[in-house]
Protein backbone atom coordinates (compact mmCIF):
# COMPACT_ATOMS: atom_id res chain seq x y z
CA UNK A 1 0.00 0.00 0.00
CA UNK A 2 1.29 3.47 -0.82
CA UNK A 3 2.15 6.03 1.84
CA UNK A 4 -0.69 8.20 0.57
CA UNK A 5 -3.11 5.25 0.77
CA UNK A 6 -2.04 4.58 4.37
CA UNK A 7 -2.46 8.25 5.27
CA UNK A 8 -5.91 8.32 3.63
CA UNK A 9 -7.03 5.38 5.77
CA UNK A 10 -5.75 7.08 8.92
CA UNK A 11 -7.60 10.36 8.35
CA UNK A 12 -10.73 8.76 6.86
CA UNK A 13 -12.58 8.80 10.18
CA UNK A 14 -12.35 12.58 10.62
CA UNK A 15 -15.53 14.54 9.93
CA UNK A 16 -13.63 17.01 7.70
CA UNK A 17 -12.42 14.14 5.52
CA UNK A 18 -15.98 12.99 4.78
CA UNK A 19 -17.04 16.55 3.96
CA UNK A 20 -14.06 17.08 1.65
CA UNK A 21 -14.52 13.69 -0.01
CA UNK A 22 -18.20 14.42 -0.72
CA UNK A 23 -17.14 17.58 -2.53
CA UNK A 24 -14.68 15.58 -4.65
CA UNK A 25 -17.19 12.90 -5.75
CA UNK A 26 -18.26 14.80 -8.91
CA UNK A 27 -14.61 15.13 -9.98
CA UNK A 28 -14.04 11.45 -9.16
CA UNK A 29 -16.99 10.53 -11.41
CA UNK A 30 -15.43 12.48 -14.28
CA UNK A 31 -11.99 10.90 -13.78
CA UNK A 32 -13.60 7.46 -13.61
CA UNK A 33 -15.51 8.12 -16.82
CA UNK A 34 -12.47 9.51 -18.66
CA UNK A 35 -10.30 6.56 -17.62
CA UNK A 36 -13.11 4.08 -18.26
CA UNK A 37 -13.08 2.98 -14.63
CA UNK A 38 -9.32 2.43 -14.42
CA UNK A 39 -8.76 5.30 -11.96
CA UNK A 40 -11.28 5.89 -9.18
CA UNK A 41 -10.54 7.53 -5.82
CA UNK A 42 -7.16 8.51 -7.28
CA UNK A 43 -6.18 4.85 -7.06
CA UNK A 44 -5.68 5.17 -3.29
CA UNK A 45 -8.23 2.54 -2.29
CA UNK A 46 -9.92 -0.29 -4.19
CA UNK A 47 -12.78 1.48 -5.94
CA UNK A 48 -15.37 0.89 -8.60
CA UNK A 49 -18.02 2.96 -10.30
CA UNK A 50 -21.52 1.58 -9.89
CA UNK A 51 -24.31 2.53 -12.28
CA UNK A 52 -27.80 2.01 -10.95
CA UNK A 53 -31.20 2.94 -12.35
CA UNK A 54 -32.71 5.96 -10.59
CA UNK A 55 -35.78 4.77 -8.69
CA UNK A 56 -37.70 7.95 -9.49
CA UNK A 57 -36.13 9.15 -12.73
CA UNK A 58 -35.44 5.81 -14.39
CA UNK A 59 -32.15 7.31 -15.59
CA UNK A 60 -28.68 5.81 -15.09
CA UNK A 61 -26.90 7.10 -11.98
CA UNK A 62 -23.16 6.49 -11.48
CA UNK A 63 -21.25 6.71 -8.21
CA UNK A 64 -17.68 5.86 -7.22
CA UNK A 65 -17.49 3.47 -4.25
CA UNK A 66 -14.90 1.65 -2.23
CA UNK A 67 -15.29 -2.10 -2.58
CA UNK A 68 -13.79 -5.31 -1.29
CA UNK A 69 -13.68 -8.47 -3.36
CA UNK A 70 -15.45 -11.57 -2.07
CA UNK A 71 -14.89 -14.45 -4.45
CA UNK A 72 -16.30 -13.29 -7.80
CA UNK A 73 -18.49 -10.68 -6.07
CA UNK A 74 -17.89 -7.06 -5.08
CA UNK A 75 -18.94 -5.89 -1.61
CA UNK A 76 -20.04 -2.27 -1.12
CA UNK A 77 -21.51 -0.39 1.82
CA UNK A 78 -24.03 2.46 1.96
CA UNK A 79 -22.17 4.42 4.64
CA UNK A 80 -22.72 7.79 2.94
CA UNK A 81 -19.70 9.09 4.92
CA UNK A 82 -21.71 8.65 8.13
CA UNK A 83 -24.56 10.93 7.15
CA UNK A 84 -27.96 10.24 8.69
CA UNK A 85 -29.67 9.50 5.35
CA UNK A 86 -29.24 6.58 2.96
CA UNK A 87 -27.22 7.19 -0.20
CA UNK A 88 -29.34 7.39 -3.34
CA UNK A 89 -27.48 4.53 -5.05
CA UNK A 90 -28.39 2.17 -2.18
CA UNK A 91 -32.06 3.13 -2.43
CA UNK A 92 -31.85 2.59 -6.20
CA UNK A 93 -30.47 -0.94 -5.66
CA UNK A 94 -33.31 -1.77 -3.27
CA UNK A 95 -35.80 -0.68 -5.94
CA UNK A 96 -33.96 -2.41 -8.81
CA UNK A 97 -31.05 -4.73 -7.93
CA UNK A 98 -29.74 -4.86 -11.52
CA UNK A 99 -26.69 -2.62 -11.96
CA UNK A 100 -23.34 -2.37 -13.68
CA UNK A 101 -19.90 -1.80 -12.21
CA UNK A 102 -16.73 -0.49 -13.84
CA UNK A 103 -13.76 -2.11 -12.13
CA UNK A 104 -10.22 -1.57 -13.35
CA UNK A 105 -11.45 -0.78 -16.84
CA UNK A 106 -13.93 -3.66 -17.10
CA UNK A 107 -17.70 -3.29 -17.20
CA UNK A 108 -19.53 -6.01 -15.37
CA UNK A 109 -23.32 -6.41 -15.07
CA UNK A 110 -24.24 -7.30 -11.48
CA UNK A 111 -27.21 -8.08 -9.29
CA UNK A 112 -27.23 -6.60 -5.78
CA UNK A 113 -27.98 -8.83 -2.83
CA UNK A 114 -28.51 -7.01 0.50
CA UNK A 115 -26.46 -8.77 3.19
CA UNK A 116 -28.18 -9.90 6.39
CA UNK A 117 -27.39 -11.90 9.50
CA UNK A 118 -24.11 -13.81 9.74
CA UNK A 119 -23.29 -13.01 6.11
CA UNK A 120 -23.56 -9.29 6.86
CA UNK A 121 -21.28 -9.70 9.88
CA UNK A 122 -18.70 -11.52 7.76
CA UNK A 123 -18.79 -8.87 5.02
CA UNK A 124 -18.63 -6.08 7.62
CA UNK A 125 -15.30 -7.49 8.82
CA UNK A 126 -13.94 -7.46 5.25
CA UNK A 127 -15.05 -3.84 4.82
CA UNK A 128 -13.61 -2.46 8.06
CA UNK A 129 -10.33 -4.23 7.40
CA UNK A 130 -10.08 -2.24 4.16
CA UNK A 131 -11.52 1.04 5.52
CA UNK A 132 -11.49 1.23 9.36
CA UNK A 133 -13.36 4.56 9.29
CA UNK A 134 -16.60 2.67 8.63
CA UNK A 135 -16.79 2.10 12.39
CA UNK A 136 -16.85 5.88 12.89
CA UNK A 137 -19.44 6.30 10.13
CA UNK A 138 -21.80 3.91 11.95
CA UNK A 139 -21.62 6.08 15.06
CA UNK A 140 -22.21 9.27 13.06
CA UNK A 141 -25.17 7.82 11.16
CA UNK A 142 -27.35 8.18 14.26
CA UNK A 143 -28.80 4.68 14.36
CA UNK A 144 -29.49 4.45 10.63
CA UNK A 145 -29.07 0.96 9.23
CA UNK A 146 -26.01 1.05 7.02
CA UNK A 147 -26.71 -1.37 4.22
CA UNK A 148 -24.14 -3.76 2.82
CA UNK A 149 -24.57 -5.20 -0.66
CA UNK A 150 -22.90 -8.13 -2.34
CA UNK A 151 -22.78 -7.40 -6.07
CA UNK A 152 -22.90 -10.69 -7.96
CA UNK A 153 -21.77 -10.69 -11.61
CA UNK A 154 -24.58 -11.79 -13.91
CA UNK A 155 -22.54 -12.11 -17.09
CA UNK A 156 -19.04 -11.88 -18.40
CA UNK A 157 -17.28 -8.56 -17.90
CA UNK A 158 -16.14 -6.91 -21.10
CA UNK A 159 -13.38 -4.37 -21.52
CA UNK A 160 -14.73 -0.86 -21.10
CA UNK A 161 -14.91 1.14 -24.27
CA UNK A 162 -16.92 1.58 -27.41
CA UNK A 163 -18.66 -1.48 -28.90
CA UNK A 164 -16.86 -3.16 -31.78
CA UNK A 165 -17.68 -1.81 -35.24
CA UNK A 166 -19.75 -3.89 -37.55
Amino acid sequence: MSVLGTLTRRVGHHRWFGAAARLLVPADRIVGRLTRGRVVALGLIPSLVITTTGRRSGRPRSNPLLYVPDGDAYVVIGSNWGQTHQPGWAMNLLADPAAEVDVKGRRVPVRAEPATGAERDRLWQLLVTEWPAYRTYVQRAGGREIRIFRLMPTGRGAPAGPPPAG
